[in-house]
């Protein structure tokens, strides 16, 4: 048997990671194939990948967004993707991960290997940037996250009220772990520079990133009494790693290649981004992160509402992608400046995705089908651990509406937590933060985070069909009924009994022969047979509905296959109507192959219940099966073709 391995990470290795292995686990289940998926995620690689394994398989997928060392791969098919592609392509991975495409992987510094550096990939081109990026922020969340909770709990339990504020005696056990906290945060920048270096040029770069960093974090060293910051973070790490990778390219006599990574790379990346920092890149950088800082300090009224809207945009806008990040980095640079009320808006709109959709399952049940409302859950629970990613099954089904709904609700929520003062301590966010003591007025954090949620809830409600109205996407488009009456010989029975295809079509709807020349020929000669069989009150309208659904979007699905369909009050009886046509029509298939094998469905307008699902995953299951396919093609009579029909269940 066929066995592949696979590596998923993302930047802060939680939902994304899972998502995409469940995804190429139940793709190569389907596919006939074994897998095993390491993932990477936020407490560590779990199941992972054995020196035996790794010998056994025949080829490696990693679908990351941050640094996977490969070193351990040498000599295997390997390909390379971003997370997302995992969760969205996962047959796609397999199948090019088997296919000519996978180069095999030699190892760093190999000739001819595309995927000897850690961080290079398949679509580096797409956004390299991003990925050196997330991969520092991914290493420097956790430090933020525990100085800021150990500095909250200080305060919380030991801290005493006076006129200056909350204040921790200097004697008192709790001061200690104050200061533990705040060494904590020391290592945010130099963290953060030294891990985007460690993405760029692998080990040689980590060294003179964090020195860089701590450069960056340290005024002191170019004559500023502020900081860099994170901004001069970030560019440390670039600077530090692309330096450090020209360094590695250039050659070498043989006897100093093994110095290189240890002595001779270091050494010299680190002389050469610290004198940069220090002689012309750090005051400019201090100036204008001072300057940001000082503004945000200074926002009041029109101004704060502003960006507070803004950020709940941005967090809400892609759940845990580019655009979110952006949003978080820039809260989290604020909590390193002592500036906590950035934070706070963001952690309020960090939740309310997940939790405004879950609450919806809840209290609008009719928008939603059984397994959203299952989903609807598992929501609830990921959006008081602040994962903002448990609304992107939603999103994924109904985004022209889903998207808008959660930001509206974010940026409603964020608008009320600055507003309210509402302060975050750490670079996190949901009601777990608020229930360890890291946020500041906790209450009207709370009330944030449920008005948000609400508004959210009621937005999706206004917005969402009820899934029995629901006809402009293909899945959710075909209804059927179970007691309308019909003459002749169309006898109505209940869809909830339909167990196999053949249930709603026989053999007078079956066609092997079909004649016509163009798509809107087919389905004029496919109504007729309909229309024949006393199915349709009005061939026109029908045809129309036909039509209205094709204009949407093309039902030819590829493979040389066609699904047209349509909802219509002529339809008296849900029926299936099946065609060959041997030499293929245009049917604008998003393969470009012509449509050899078409199915129409004709079920009535405001028919109940889930057989249109049934109908649909009868067929694409089926359907994708290429011996079926072929066999179906090659049929000499329609009597042959309804004995392979009724293998469709």
């Amino acid at each position: 048997m066929t066995k592949i391995l696979a590596i998923t990470s993302c930047p802060n290795g939680i939902a994304h990671t899972y998502m995409a292995a469940e995804n190429l686990e139940k793709a190569a289940e389907e596919m006939g194939i074994e897998i095993k998926v390491e993932t990477q995620g936020s407490i560590g690689a779990e199941n992972e990948l054995t020196s035996s394994e790794i010998e056994e398989a025949d080829a490696i997928i990693i679908a990351a967004d941050k640094t996977v060392i490969k070193d351990r791969f040498v000599g295997k098919k390997l390909i390379t993707a971003g997370v997302q592609e995992g969760i969205r392509n996962p047959k796609y991975l397999i199948e090019k991960a088997l296919s000519d495409q996978a180069t095999v992987h030699q190892g760093e510094g190999k000739k001819g290997d595309k995927d000897s550096m850690p961080t290079s990939s398949d679509k580096t081109k797409e956004n390299p940037i991003y990925r050196h990026l997330m991969n520092g922020v991914s290493f420097m969340v956790p430090f933020i996250v525990v100085g800021g909770l150990l500095i909250a709990i200080a305060l919380t339990i030991g801290g005493v009220p006076g006129e200056e504020g909350i204040a921790i005696p200097e004697d008192s056990i709790w001061k200690t772990i104050e200061q533990i906290g705040a060494a904590a945060f020391s290592f945010m920048v130099p963290i953060l520079a030294g891990y985007i270096a460690y993405s760029i040029a692998d080990r040689p770069g980590l060294a003179p990133g964090m020195i860089g960093g701590f450069i960056a974090a340290n005024g002191s060293f170019y004559g500023s009494e502020a900081s860099a910051g994170f901004l001069g973070g970030i560019i440390a790490g670039f600077l530090a790693g692309y330096v450090a990778l020209w360094i590695k390219r250039v050659k070498v006599p043989k006897m100093m290649q093994p110095i290189m990574p240890i002595i001779i790379i270091p050494v010299l990346s680190s002389l050469v981004v610290s004198l940069l920092f220090v002689l012309l890149i750090g005051a400019p950088v201090a100036q204008i992160f001072e300057s940001l800082t000082g503004w945000l300090e200074g926002m009041q009224g029109t101004s704060s509402i502003l960006l507070a809207l803004i950020l709940g945009a941005m967090i809400a806008f892609d759940m845990g992608g580019p655009v979110n990040k952006v949003a978080f980095l820039f809260g989290a640079a604020m909590i390193g400046e002592g500036n906590y009320e950035i934070m706070g808006p963001i952690a309020a709109a960090i939740a309310i995705p997940p939790i405004g959709l879950g609450l919806a399952t809840l209290l609008f049940q009719n928008k939603f089908e059984p397994s959203q409302r299952e989903a609807g859950k598992a929501s609830l629970t990921m959006g008081f651990f602040g994962i903002t990613e448990g609304a992107i099954p939603f999103a994924a089904q109904d985004p022209l509406r889903v998207i808008p709904s959660i930001m509206i609700g974010s940026m409603t929520g964020s608008v009320i937590a600055m507003l309210s003062g509402v302060g975050d301590r750490v670079a996190h966010g949901g009601p777990i933060v608020g229930v360890l003591g890291a946020v500041d007025n906790v209450f009207m954090f709370f009330v944030a985070i449920a008005i948000g949620a609400v508004v959210t809830a009621i937005v999706v409600n206004f917005l969402k069909k009820d899934v029995q109205e629901v006809d402009t996407e293909e899945d959710q488009e075909i209804n059927a009924t179970t007691d309308t009456k019909v003459e002749d010989s169309v006898v109505a029975e209940p869809v909830s009994k339909m167990e196999k295809l053949t249930d709603i079509t026989d053999r007078a709807f079956i066609n092997t022969n079909l004649e016509s020349q163009s798509r809107d020929e087919v389905i004029d000669e496919m109504i007729e047979t309909l229309d024949k069989e006393n199915v349709l009150t009005s061939k026109d309208e029908f045809r129309q509905a036909i039509l209205n659904r094709e204009a949407e979007s093309s039902t030819g699905i590829g493979m040389n296959v066609a699904i047209p369909h349509g909802k219509s009050d002529a339809v008296q009886v849900p029926r299936v109507v099946f065609g060959i046509h041997k030499n293929g029509v245009d049917w604008h298939s998003a393969d470009g192959s012509l449509a050899k094998l078409i199915f129409m469905i004709a079920v009535p307008k405001h028919a109940e219940g889930d057989a249109h699902l049934k109908i649909l995953q009868m067929l694409s299951r089926k359907l994708m099966d290429d011996e079926f396919r072929e066999k179906l093609l090659n049929v000499k009579s329609d009597e042959e073709a309804y004995e392979l029909l009724d293998k469709i269940e």
